[in-house]
């Protein structure tokens, strides 16, 4: 991020991201750069922040400042749109595939309320109120955790990055069972169109339909079972709270198209074009910009 005022100084906000599993690599990184030696004290925030405590102190000796993960969330989002007007957007035309394209959305960050969808190893879902008012509204632990784990099972992949590129270049048709397929068509009463997932992964209990499906095919299955049901839970918070901006961040959507597509259209067909998906360019780091924002303050105090 360019141009960015912390601390009183201009500058531009450099980030990295990397699986905690890679986190010995990471202390030995920084002691070999000597980022170690340079401060005393890092603010950090989420479940890594408590269990990575003592190897941050014993290798590196440096004090974690525990700073709160919604707190932090929320407030380097708000801070992250106020400064960067080209920070929002949203998928215009997301079930054409060649007309599908991204569109600039002005967030008018002060004009509350909104949903945030936060997407980890699990989902929070939070209604915003105002700037230092929020609460979780729901959640569900079938997240982005659930999706590398289930495929690492079912594709014996090792990274989200790949499980992803399967995903790409799979067909969960051939997994999931659609309204047609149970209909012979669409089921118009209900407004149920026949290319809708009505059961995931329902043909696999045949085992002439499990012989033909690919890896490919059952990652694009299983990222389809679960963004559908991120959507689902998004849209009735909405309904329930009575917002119709849903702001979608978290790593779960680093390098995935698939899944915001897949957001987008469904937030948009079952509200009746009543409630908008917005996404963010840098979905994965408010939670490390909202700890940045409170070293500042413990700099001024």
């Amino acid at each position: 991020m360019n141009n960015v005022k912390i601390c009183n100084r201009i500058g531009t906000l450099h980030f990295i991201r990397f699986p905690t599993s890679e986190m010995n690599n990471f202390l030995e990184l920084s002691k070999k750069k000597g980022m170690a030696t340079s401060v005393s004290t890092v603010c950090a925030t989420g479940g890594g922040a408590f269990k990575f405590e003592e190897m941050f102190k014993n290798e590196l000796n440096l004090k974690l400042c525990k700073c709160d993960e919604l707190d932090s969330l929320i407030r380097g989002l708000l801070f992250t749109v106020a400064s960067n007007n080209n920070e929002c957007y949203f998928w215009s035309q997301c079930t054409e595939d060649e007309q599908c394209s991204t569109q600039e959305y002005t967030f008018q960050y002060n004009k509350y309320p909104f949903i945030v969808v936060n997407i980890g190893s699990g989902v929070s879902v939070l209604a915003v109120y105002g700037p230092n008012n929020y609460k979780r509204i729901s959640g569900t632990s079938i997240g982005g955790g659930t999706f590398l784990g289930l495929c690492s099972l079912l594709t014996g992949c090792n990274t989200f990055d790949e499980a992803i590129e399967l995903a790409a270049n799979g067909d969960n048709v051939k997994v999931d069972k659609l309204v047609r397929d149970i209909y012979g068509g669409s089921y118009s009463r209900f407004g149920l169109p026949g290319e809708l997932v009505a059961s995931s992964f329902g043909h696999m209990n045949s085992k002439e339909k499990r012989a033909q499906v690919s890896r490919e095919d059952l990652a694009r299955a299983t990222l389809v079972t679960i963004t559908n049901n991120i959507a689902s839970i998004a849209r009735m918070c909405a309904l329930n709270e009575r917002i119709d901006r849903v702001c979608f961040v978290g790593n779960f959507l680093r390098v995935n198209p698939i899944s915001m597509k897949l957001l987008s259209h469904a937030m948009d067909y079952w509200s009746n074009g009543s409630q908008k998906a917005i996404f963010l360019n840098h979905e994965g780091y408010f939670g490390a910009i909202g700890c940045l924002l409170s070293f500042d303050e413990r700099f001024k105090e």
